[in-house]
């Protein structure tokens, strides 16, 4: 404890406990609404609850930029419309831990964009990791290679590279966190909700179903973020702070087996650790470790 305080630990550990039940709450929610709708209602809780936190800090043109307009359709829109379908597609065994190789993409697209260079180290951990999807894409029937749902399995992959361009852009980014959380969730807001008026509708069948969409926004869109970054903030050593990120696909599973009812694979389980395994072998070295993790959400 004597780098991580308790007021840090406190803040990271929440951040990570209810990160941990929203693919339980994705499942859940998509049982009474499509995952379009799933978006605009969780965009519109947490661009509310947001707001509360932004509303004397925002301008006009930052709200108004295009930069704003952009990061808010890669993230929420785009990214979400796709995590939401994928999960609509997949169980939440399989689609949360297909989520969770964006930090690969991440060190793959630094190499491609921001200069950093292909490494021994990097190459492994993609292997294991690409190992890790194979498994779970073919619930352990790696002789076969057959895929049960192919189309769930791209979706919720292309994740990954939406949450890497976000990222790439993201960072060029000077503002505020909770500035620009507050203009991506208030375009989120308006182009899932042209979405709909477009292509879709709003009626929701058993109306009780959106406040589980509201519980996405808060607590995966929203508030959870700002819980991280404090916790970031008051930590002394941003690098073991952010390990704690690690934890959250593991106990997501415990949820989506104790709340869903999911009977959880042994590939779902090893498809996970490999995944992980190839994220923590690229980013911890010789004592020296990378913050991937702390670029988590932010």
């Amino acid at each position: 404890m004597n780098k991580i305080n308790r007021q840090s630990l406190i803040y990271t550990l929440s951040a990570v406990f209810l990160w941990s039940t929203v693919a339980t709450a994705f499942k859940i929610s998509l049982r009474g609404m499509n995952h379009a709708q799933l978006l605009f209602f969780a965009s519109l809780a947490s661009t509310v609850a947001l707001g509360f936190f932004s509303i004397r800090k925002i301008s006009f043109a930052s709200l108004f930029s295009v930069k704003s307009v952009l990061l808010g359709f890669i993230n929420p829109f785009v990214y979400y419309m796709l995590l939401f379908l994928a999960y609509s597609l997949l169980p939440a065994q399989e689609a949360q831990p297909l989520n969770y190789t964006w930090p690969i993409v991440l060190s793959l697209f630094a190499v491609l964009f921001l200069g950093e260079k292909m490494t021994i180290k990097k190459i492994v951990g993609l292997l294991f990791a690409f190992t890790g999807v194979i498994i779970i894409a073919t619930r352990g029937s790696l002789s076969s290679l057959e895929f049960d749902n192919l189309k769930g399995i791209i979706v919720a992959l292309s994740t990954s590279l939406v949450w890497g361009a976000f990222w790439i852009l993201n960072i060029k980014d000077n503002r505020s966190n909770i500035i620009k959380l507050f203009t991506a969730f208030f375009y989120g807001t308006l182009f899932s909700g042209i979405y709909l008026f477009v292509f879709d509708s709003f009626k929701i069948e058993a109306p009780v179903y959106i406040l589980g969409a509201v519980y996405v926004g808060l607590f995966e869109m929203g508030i959870t973020f700002l819980l991280w970054n404090k916790g970031l903030e008051l930590s002394k050593d941003r690098t073991i702070t952010s390990t704690f990120a690690y934890l959250s696909p593991f106990l997501s599973l415990l949820f989506i087996a104790l709340i869903l009812g999911e009977k959880i694979k042994f590939s779902s389980i090893l498809g996970l650790m490999l995944i992980v395994g190839g994220i923590l072998y690229q980013n911890f070295s010789k004592g020296k470790r990378q913050t991937t993790a702390s670029n988590l959400k932010n």
